[in-house]
This record gives structure tokens, sequence and C-alpha cells, in this order.
């Protein structure tokens, strides 16, 4: 563990994990860029839905990041608004993957004004989910609670305090940023928790007041500024009581798409399912929804009838 100082340096693509100095909360800070940009420009999204994207995938990283064995976390929301699904894959080596489906004509109309619509707006009436996966050996937890509130940050909010009666509070941010190169996509979070109270530590209703009260102070500009690292903000909001930077984990942009797991989906499929894929260039074209790389795949051969006797 190291003390948190002020650090004029550079951090992207990393979450951070942090303990506030002699009171129960503790918390986590990610700071997303090149990663989300990578997984924002796969798509021609519409600014409104690039920005919900961006939401999940510093949202997964937040509460993936905490996870104590190799698997998955799978952050998702889903409803009959504009944008019918938004998910994020995170897993524990740090690789980020996510996609959304949408109707173009719908998110153009609730886009209109000033006010860049959120999550409740895009999605609608629907349900928000998280998604524990273990591995293939092990049985997956999930947990599922109503879209409630109007950004994705509130509804994690209502997930831990529903599935977990965890108070935790969570704020995300996401916007283009140019330095130089053009605008490019960026995207940060933070997300602080209280531990439970027990004798030695007494009730910690008077902390946890205290340090949202810092918390509330967290601009969304400082959260997606790349002048600004995890140390400097944690500093900023956290030194009076002193605060502690513990693991940071790199992040990255990952899709596990493959020849042999494409290979596998195709085998789903009957023969003659199969022969009506054939685009006219002899190929099937299967494209990932995630990261959107085409796969030209040769159609089997059919076998040659037996001769008969």
């Amino acid at each position: 563990m190291t003390d948190i100082a002020p650090n004029p340096g550079v951090l992207d693509d990393v979450v951070s994990a942090f303990q506030i100095e002699g009171l129960p909360v503790r918390g986590r800070m990610v700071r997303l860029g090149a990663a989300v940009d990578e997984v924002l420009t796969r798509h021609d999204y519409p600014e409104p839905v690039a920005n919900l994207l961006g939401e999940a995938c510093a949202l997964a990283a937040l509460v993936g990041s905490s996870l104590k064995f190799e698997g998955r976390l799978i952050v998702q929301a889903q409803g009959d608004g504009p944008v019918r699904y938004v998910v994020v894959d995170y897993d524990t080596s740090g690789g980020l993957r996510g996609y959304c489906r949408f109707d173009p004509e719908e998110v153009a109309k609730v886009s209109e004004g000033f006010t860049r619509p959120g999550a409740k707006t895009l999605l609608g009436g629907g349900v928000f989910i998280m998604t524990l996966d273990q591995g293939a050996d092990m049985d997956r937890y999930q947990g599922v609670t109503p879209i409630e509130g109007e950004t994705l940050a509130l509804c994690a909010e209502q997930y831990f305090a529903q599935s977990e009666q965890t108070p935790t509070r969570v704020r995300l941010a996401v916007g283009q940023v140019d330095t130089g190169e053009g605008p490019k996509w960026r995207a940060g979070g933070i997300l602080i928790q209280v531990i439970a109270g027990d004798q030695a530590r007494g009730d910690t209703q008077d902390a946890w007041t205290h340090v949202q009260a810092l918390f509330e102070t967290t601009g969304e500009d400082e959260l997606i500024d790349p002048t600004v690292t995890t140390s400097t903000l944690l500093w900023r909001l956290f030194n009076e009581d002193g605060v502690r930077l513990l693991e940071e984990k790199p992040l990255r942009a990952f899709c596990r798409c493959s020849d042999e797991r494409i290979g596998v989906v195709m085998d789903s499929f009957s023969a003659e399912e199969v022969a009506d894929m054939v685009e006219p260039d002899g190929k099937i074209h299967v494209t990932c929804e995630y990261c959107s790389r085409v796969y030209k795949l040769d159609p089997p051969k059919s076998e040659a009838p037996a001769a008969s006797a």
C-alpha cells in the first residue's frame, strides 16, 4: 500500500482500489482512455448510445475489479426504449468488450433538445442485471433489479442496495477529449462502499455521511480529464482524512471471438440454414456483435451421395 500524494503524471486504462484512512469506507476509481475509445469506435454509435456504453464499461471495471476469482462480470440493461440492450463483459484479466442494440430513429427522436438523454430515457422500462460467471464448472450468479433513476450509476446503487444490502455510491462520466490527435472517447468512474459496523467499528453512519459529502464534490469533468491522475483526484477528495491507494489493475479492450468460437456457433445450424447464409462471393459472413470483426468462412462441402450397387 502507498500513501496518496498529488501526482502530475498521467495513467489511463487502470482501475485502482483505495481505503479512507481510519474510516470504514473503501472504494475504487477507474480511468479509461484508449480502451474505451476502441470499444466505442468499433461501431457507428450515436453520441447518446456511445455515452451509455461508455458508462457501462466504466461500471463493469469498477465492480468487476473486486472479484476474487478468475472469471467474468457481465453488466447489462435491457428495456423497451430506443436502446433495447446494452452489455459489457469484463474478465478478471482486465479485458473489456461491449455493444448496444438500438433503434436509430427512436434514439434521434429522444435526443432532440438541449439535454443528452440518460439511461432511463434510452432504455425505458426494463431491468438492470449483473452476472458473475466463474467458469464452465460453476453455476452463474445473477442479480436483477428494475431500471430506476436516469443514470446507470443510480441503477448500480439500487442494485447494491437491493441485491447485496451494501450502501454504495457511484459516479460515472463519459466524453470526448481532444489532446491534439482529434477527439477521443474517455470514461471514468468512482465507487465507494461502507464497511458494515461491528463491535470494533461501532456505528458507521457518521463516517459514511461524511465521506458521501466529499464524494459529492467529484466533478464529471475531473473523471475524464487526461491531466488529472487517479492519485491526484483521490488526494483532492480525501486528503484531510487520509487515503491509501491499494492494488491497481490494468484494463484493455479485448474480444474473445475467434475462428474456433465462430465454428462452434456454425455447427449449431442445419445444412439448409447454412446454405441460406452463403453470400454472392461464395463465403459465409459472420460479424462479431462486440468488436465488429467480420469472419468469412468457406461453406462446408456437401458429402457426395453414395454410389448405388
